[in-house]
């Protein structure tokens, strides 16, 4: 992760991505799956490949998904 991301953590599983944040939203939550079904697998891969990557998966999150998470916690 660069240190400017709000990502702190990430685990990608094979129809999923979990990304933990370094803030949490207002509601006080901080960690977010996203899976197949809920954000759609193209975009679950593209998040998977940002985040292996280091780069860009908060900005698309934001701008793509934010709300399409399967669980938050």
């Amino acid at each position: 992760m660069s240190g400017k991301s709000n990502v702190k953590s990430y685990m990608i599983g094979d129809d999923y991505i979990d990304v933990k944040f370094n803030s949490e939203s207002k509601n006080g939550y901080n960690h977010y799956k996203y899976t197949y079904n809920s954000a759609g697998r193209e975009n679950v891969e593209i998040m998977k490949s940002l985040a292996l990557n280091g780069k860009g998966l908060n900005e698309f999150i934001n701008t793509n998904v934010k709300k399409s998470y399967a669980q938050k916690s």
